[in-house]
């Protein structure tokens, strides 16, 4: 694994343009061979709007870091406890909602290090569980997180604007 300069830096309401750029930007590259593009534009709309973000970066529960690459952002980290995890689940369960990074950072190394750091916070808030959701068709990423020790124990439907894709739900002891 190449060596990296790098910091995990929290995001705050300051930031909400460079995460509404991110997201969108590594979203519609990951999901977008999947996905019909009107059913994209309107994920991309809907789900990056402004408000829905400010809501998220607001919630106590949840906490969103930036992955920075000599000064560049490579992706960033979303992690959710209580109320905001987007399933319902025991109070001992901490959820990885999203680790995207931009297409020339990966296969490199950094989901890794955005992985760790998430296992790091569920430990430190006295999770056992750290879970996900990952679509069905996304293969890559299925195999990164059961190299790394999750496994499948349900699924749910993660709409994509008018699209019901469906996503396993994984999940590793910590």
């Amino acid at each position: 694994m190449k060596e990296f300069n790098y910091q995990i830096k929290p995001i705050t309401i300051d930031d909400l343009k460079n995460l509404q750029n991110i997201s969108r930007e590594t979203f519609k590259a990951t999901f977008d061979p999947y996905t019909a593009p009107d059913d994209m534009a309107k994920f991309l709309r809907d789900n990056y709007a402004d408000k829905k973000l400010t809501n998220e970066l607001n919630n106590p529960d949840s906490q969103f870091f930036f992955l920075v690459i000599d000064s560049e952002i490579a992706g960033y980290l979303k992690v959710n406890q209580g109320s905001a995890q987007t399933e319902t689940m025991d109070n001992d369960h901490f959820e990885l909602e999203r680790i995207y990074l931009r297409q020339k950072f990966q296969h490199q190394g950094l989901g890794k290090i955005l992985l760790d750091y998430a296992q790091e916070l569920a430990r430190k808030a006295g999770k056992k569980y750290l879970w996900l959701g990952v679509y069905e068709k996304n293969l890559p990423a299925q195999k990164f997180y059961a190299k790394n020790g999750f496994k499948r124990f349900s699924q749910h439907v993660y709409p994509v604007g008018d699209d019901p894709q469906v996503d396993y739900l994984l999940k590793k002891a910590l």
